[in-house]
């Protein structure tokens, strides 16, 4: 297991749309355990899209607080509800802190690691957790939602917890 570099804005990478992941192959298991320990090496962390290592795949983890990682392979979003403005950050775009619209709950299909497939609903934060990295597998930064540009501010040592 290695803790892989984050790419930042403006690496392209970030702004492509990734490729389905057709098989679930070890390479793709040691990139899975490796941006495990990505994450984990900071505690601040969220979440963490194959994009910002630097790899072109739809592949995402997730940890929150006290829970277990959640891995999802080709992720999709089949429903949102409702709507709540909230603040975001991301490590792809670091020191900033914006605010934008994700969906209060959003219900969320994919595969495990094991290829077997998952429906995941999320609310609170792991559904804007969700929605974050999801929007990092089509090239989409939080910066680009609407209105989030005007409202982004410089990070201050107190704030770190965003």
């Amino acid at each position: 297991m290695a803790v892989l570099p984050i790419r930042t804005v403006p690496d392209p990478i970030l702004r492509r749309k990734t490729k389905r992941v057709i098989s679930i192959d070890r390479s793709v298991k040691k990139l899975v355990s490796d941006m495990c320990e990505t994450l984990h090496a900071d505690e601040v962390r969220v979440g963490l899209a194959a994009p910002q290592v630097g790899i072109s795949l739809r592949l995402t983890v997730i940890c929150l607080p006290g829970e277990e990682d959640i891995i999802l392979i080709n992720p999709l979003i089949v429903r949102r509800k409702g709507e709540r403005l909230v603040s975001e950050g991301c490590l792809s775009v670091p020191g900033y802190v914006g605010e934008l619209h994700r969906a209060e709950s959003v219900t969320v299909k994919g595969l495990d690691l094991a290829g077997k497939e998952v429906r995941l609903k999320g609310e609170g934060l792991l559904s804007q957790a969700l929605e974050h990295e999801i929007d990092h597998l089509n090239g989409v930064l939080y910066i680009d939602h609407p209105g989030c540009a005007e409202t982004l501010r410089k990070l201050e040592p107190e704030d770190k917890e965003i």
